[in-house]
Formats: C-alpha cells, structure tokens, sequence
C-alpha cells in the first residue's frame, strides 16, 4: 500500500509504487478503463496515463496525436472520438482509491500543439471537480515532457504535485536542476538514467524520482540499488513478482 505521507516520495527503506504504463500489457487496448482496471487489478499501486483534448474541448486518454484511421484527436469532435477512448474525468472516476500519473500531452511537433497550454489547465478543473472522494484516485501526479505544460498547472494550482518527464537523449542532471526551479515534486527520467547519483541530487531537491519504463527484472534491479521511488511498467504482474521476491531494503 502507498503511505500518505510518502507519495510520490517513497519512505528510506520503504516499498517503491507501481505504476501500470497506460493500464499495463494485458488482453485490453492500453489507455482504456479496462486497461486501468486490469492492471490496478493485476498488483499496481495505480496506472500512468496520457491526455489530450479534442476541437470542442473534451479531455480524452489517447497516447499517439492521432486516432488510427480517425484523425488527429486535436481535429476531432468529442462525439467522433471512438467509445472505447475514455474521457479523463471516467479514467480519474476508474482509478479511484489507486494512484494515477496523467501526462499531459502538448508538443509543438504534433498536430494541435497549443501554446496556450489549454489543456494542461482543463486537467486541474477536472482534477478540482474529483473532490477527493470515495470515487476519486487516492494520489494524483501531473507529468509531461514539455515544461510548459507543467509551469500552467503550477500556476493554477501549485498545490498539485507535477514530474517532469527527461527524454533519454537530455541530460538529466540538468532536467533535476530545471525541475526544482519550476516547483516540481518530481523528476521522471528513462529507467537507464537513474543512477545513484542522479537520484541523491534529485532527492536532495527535495523530489522524488519515477522512472519509466521498466519492464525487465535486470532493470528493476538496477533502478531499486539508485533508490528510486516509482517504477513505470508495462508488465505489472512481473514487476510486482520481483518487487516482492526482493523488497527493497537499501537506500
């Protein structure tokens, strides 16, 4: 179970978070509210999911910019969204008691980029309307690659814990630096650059380190030696497996 006083940071000594990538690898689409269901079903603490907006303003859980077949989902209609494409607010309501990671998706290379950072903003109205309730997830996250998006949702509501995610081709030392200066609870690098050393900075910054995506046991191993907090992973049973094989006892 996550401690309240933990999340995302994770006590000296005490158990990492699980966090099913778009729901995790099961016999569902990723990013569906059976995805999140299966794979919080399956041993995750909660699920990491990914959000965009459509032409008229509704928030939905899709990764790519584009619906295969469909359209760019920022060209969309809500109502030519296809059914099993879940709305934030239904993703957040089938995630309740669980932790959720929502990246918020918004880059100038992709079809819709909006520099007004709309829907990073939509994301905390919709955050704010949860209420904290018996339907709500128990801990919430907001992530994203681009810092923009991170700096909108501190701006309208600091009091929600952002990560800023490191493509693997940065540099990470340099990300932690610019996360804590934008008021980031979290730093969130690819697994193979969390090292010791990054994640004593990082901590030292008074954040916590998620690293995405581990999906193997050698991998796993490696992140729980450099003391990371949260674990990202397609494969939940797995990692849960190993996670409990070996609980983590070091740093």
């Amino acid at each position: 179970m996550i401690e309240e006083v933990s999340w995302p940071r994770r006590r000296p000594g005490g158990p990492i978070t699980l966090l099913g990538h778009r729901g995790g690898s099961g016999p569902w689409r990723e990013n569906t509210l059976e995805a999140f269901a299966g794979g919080i079903g399956l041993g995750a603490d909660g699920v990491e999911l990914d959000v965009r907006r459509t032409s008229d303003g509704r928030l939905v859980v899709h990764h790519d910019a584009e619906i295969a077949g469909i359209g760019a989902i920022a060209g969309l209609r809500a109502s030519e969204i296809p059914p099993w494409v879940p709305g934030l607010e239904e993703a957040l309501t089938a995630c309740a008691g669980a932790a959720v990671n929502v990246e918020v998706k918004n880059a100038p290379t992709e079809p819709g980029f909006d520099p007004e950072e709309t829907a990073a903003t939509e994301v905390v109205a919709v955050l704010a309307g949860t209420g904290g309730g018996k339907a709500a997830p128990a801990h919430v996250i907001v992530s994203s690659f681009w810092p923009a998006s991170l700096q909108a949702v501190h701006r309208a509501a600091p009091e929600i814990p952002t990560g800023l995610l490191v493509h693997p081709a940065l540099d990470a030392t340099e990300a932690a630096g610019r996360a804590a200066a934008m008021g980031c609870t979290a730093l969130h690098p690819f697994h193979a650059q969390a090292t010791s050393a990054l994640v004593d900075l990082v901590h030292g910054l008074d954040m916590s380190v998620a690293v995405w995506t581990v999906n193997e046991r050698s991998d796993l191993t490696a992140v729980m030696a450099a003391g990371v907090d949260v674990v990202i992973s397609d494969r939940i049973t797995a990692m849960r497996q190993a996670l409990e094989a070996a609980p983590y006892e070091g740093r």
